[in-house]
């Protein structure tokens, strides 16, 4: 495939989810566990560590129940709208970036706690609104 200057390749449309350069976005992958049910998981979904003697190391969203001796700490943001089925999916989700705070999903009727922003902060993602 050539394309030659000036030709429109693709588009972006800005959803204001990332809104500074700083922090640098930086985006790597993470294993989503598997869900009961096929579910879609929205773009700048935040995503919990599963750890602790019952945890998995896999990926939850923030908000969801803890299991026995698991601890769930916010850790990432999904990148893009993932389906999550009834086995474990890979995904790209940021490890560091600068986020419009009311852009972001957690789990239904679970609000972001100060040691959840604390946890992501330490990881190098930030919150600020877009203007």
């Amino acid at each position: 495939m050539t394309t030659t200057i000036g030709q429109k390749i693709g588009e972006f449309q800005f959803d204001e989810l990332v809104t500074d350069i700083n922090p640098a976005v930086v985006v790597n992958g993470g294993v989503i566990k598997a869900l009961a049910s096929e579910t879609t998981l929205k773009r700048g979904t935040i995503l919990a560590r599963s750890s602790g003697t019952g945890g998995s190391g896999k990926l939850v969203v923030l908000g969801t129940v803890a299991g026995e001796n698991e601890t769930l700490t916010a850790d990432c943001i999904l990148c893009d709208d993932t389906v999550v089925g009834t086995s474990d999916v890979n995904a790209c989700v940021y490890f560091a970036g600068c986020f419009d705070p009311n852009k972001v999903i957690v789990a239904d009727n679970y609000t972001i706690t100060d040691a959840d922003k604390d946890a992501l902060r330490s990881r190098g993602i930030f919150f600020k609104a877009a203007n």
